[in-house]
């Protein structure tokens, strides 16, 4: 994921500061073409904000103007301020991108992480008659026969969608989500720059393990899913029926027959938002009892219904009259397997437990290592981290804290965790952060208790155990059957001498160039010393041969030495 966020200038100020390794050719990246002219906006945006000198790697023609000023702009901003700022202004992908991102500090880090996680979705609304237009569109008759009353001005307007407050005709309060005009061909164009930005992300060792193209089409289809209303609306009926009649959360009961694909229409909410200044006053209620009752809830979607709300920032949550606590905006929703459920489990036991040794296994079991990973100081940096949070009384723990630290620890190290495990970690920080918005005081750590006695409990009972005995059992079965076959094909390839080994070198290029050059060199300098001790063709008693191959091979000498610097592998170990 890293050099994609590189690509859109995320890790622009790396690459800026990088020794140009030659200038790439982009030919075989077919949506530069395509979308030519909003590839043109993105170069002028980023060079705006001091971030287009990365593209004097680049063979693009049409950049050639931009290039040099990269470095100008907003000197005097930090590099992640600039980077938000660029995002929000390339438009709905790239905003959504930095969102998601901001879940990644284990990638990014945690500054621009938490940068991140201030990029703002506000976008100028669409004009009434154009709102009007989409939802007799999408549902099929005109706004005055589905509403009763329908108020033109939206309460919200954002990159993909606007809200506005209706009344149905038996009186009942509804929120109207509606899709913005044009944004799915401007989301699928951006989400096609981005593709290509990771398949040229692929070429770059240095890159190639964050798996740039693997995330760009994930995150692709997370957005295609988000434009599409009706996943929503299925997600939140997953949501009312898991949490029915709890009287410690309300969940909008959503209008089907007022929905679609383009709109969205959910019960109204009255209550006060978490991210309003006056919430307090406001809420008039026991502010501690409904963080921890928040709490609650969350570590229970995640423990127990494996389906979590994957945004509970302040703009997302109300509290209701009697201390009821109103969950808004599904978009962004995540899922959690058993195997990730446990992974995530022994993370929080570990830390904990004080543990070091296990948290250790766990994050080089789970995480994806560099090949150069120094186990033994990565062992020594997490015992070191453990002493440090382990030692800690329950009510004095810092569970964010610990979860920050442990972001800088493995993104130090190389360590990528997975993006669901790593979205779960940044949910547990947003959670005791927003948590204790409502109460001061509030840890997290004390509702984990209960919960791992829970998880113990889980574990250990007999029908997830058979589950896992049947899932093991089909898996060897599976493996039985495959093998003499694969056996028997790879003997067959043996005797018919088809049997083929491909071995991929990676960055020996230059290092054979200068091998090649260097021996070229010192050939024309033996040449040229033979040629002058037997005065071959002598002019003035010199061989003029002879001093051709010391001139020539002197220049050589110096590209070879200018090259070498040049990469600054000249004095390194």
């Amino acid at each position: 994921m890293s050099i994609l966020i590189d690509s859109v200038a995320i890790f622009a100020a790396n690459l800026a500061n990088a020794p140009p390794s030659g200038v790439m050719k982009l030919t075989s990246i077919p949506q530069i073409y395509r979308n030519a002219n909003r590839w043109r906006d993105i170069f002028a945006i980023l060079s705006k904000h001091g971030l287009a000198d990365w593209f004097s790697r680049f063979d693009l023609p049409f950049t050639k103007r931009l290039r040099g000023r990269g470095g100008a702009g907003k000197p005097t901003v930090r590099r992640e301020e600039r980077v938000r700022r660029a995002l929000e202004e390339l438009g709905p992908a790239f905003i959504k991108f930095g969102q998601v991102l901001a879940t990644r500090p284990d990638m990014v880090g945690v500054e621009l992480a938490d940068e991140l996680a201030k990029l703002q979705t506000a976008a100028p609304a669409d004009p009434p008659e154009v709102v009007r237009r989409s939802i007799a569109m999408a549902l099929g008759k005109p706004v005055e026969e589905c509403f009763a009353t329908f108020d033109d001005v939206p309460i919200a307007s954002a990159s993909i969608g606007q809200v506005h407050r209706a009344r149905l005709f038996d009186g009942r309060e509804v929120a109207v989500k509606v899709r913005r005009a044009g944004v799915e061909h401007l989301l699928r164009v951006d989400t096609d720059i981005l593709i290509g930005l990771a398949d040229l992300a692929e070429k770059l060792p240095e890159f190639a393990p964050y798996r740039p193209r693997a995330t760009a089409i994930e995150f692709s289809r997370t957005v295609r899913r988000e434009l599409d209303f009706r996943d929503e609306l299925r997600r939140i009926e997953q949501f009312r029926e898991a949490f029915a009649g709890d009287p410690r959360v309300l969940i909008p009961q959503p209008h089907a027959e007022l929905s679609s694909g383009q709109v969205l229409t959910l019960q109204w909410l009255d209550g006060a938002k978490l991210s309003d200044p006056n919430f307090a006053s406001l809420a008039n209620t026991d502010l501690s009892e409904v963080a921890r009752h928040g709490a609650e809830v969350f570590l229970e979607m995640i423990f127990d219904h494996g389906l979590y709300h994957a945004d509970p920032h302040p703009g997302n949550l109300l509290i209701l009259p009697g201390g009821v606590i109103g969950l808004l905006d599904f978009g962004m929703v995540g899922r959690i397997s058993d195997a990730l459920r446990e992974d995530l489990e022994d993370m929080l036991i570990a830390i904990v437990a004080d543990d070091p040794p296990e948290l250790t296994a766990v994050l080089l079991r789970i995480g994806v290592c560099p090949t150069t990973l120094d186990e033994d100081a990565f062992s020594a940096d997490i015992a070191d981290f453990v002493d440090h949070y382990g030692q800690m009384d329950v009510d004095r723990f810092d569970l964010a804290g610990a979860l920050t630290e442990l972001f800088r620890l493995v993104r130090r190290h190389g360590v990528s965790l997975t993006p669901q495990l790593a979205m779960l970690l940044k949910l547990l920080v947003m959670l005791e952060g927003t948590a204790k918005r409502l109460s001061p005081h509030f840890s997290l750590v004390e509702l984990l208790g209960p919960m791992q006695r829970r998880m113990i409990l889980r574990r250990l009972n007999p029908m997830r155990q058979a589950k896992k005995i049947r899932r093991l059992y089909g898996e060897v079965e599976q493996l039985a059957e495959e093998m003499p076959r694969r056996v028997r094909d790879l003997l067959t390839q043996f005797q018919s001498g088809r049997f083929e080994v491909h071995l991929e070198h990676r960055g020996l290029e230059p290092s054979v160039n200068r091998l090649v050059l260097g021996l070229l060199t010192s050939s024309l300098i033996l040449a040229g010393a033979l040629m002058v001790r037997t005065e071959v063709w002598p002019i003035y008693g010199v061989s003029a041969p002879g001093a051709i191959a010391f001139v020539f091979s002197g220049l050589l000498g110096l590209r070879l030495l200018r090259a070498i610097s040049k990469s600054g592998w000249l004095d390194s170990h």
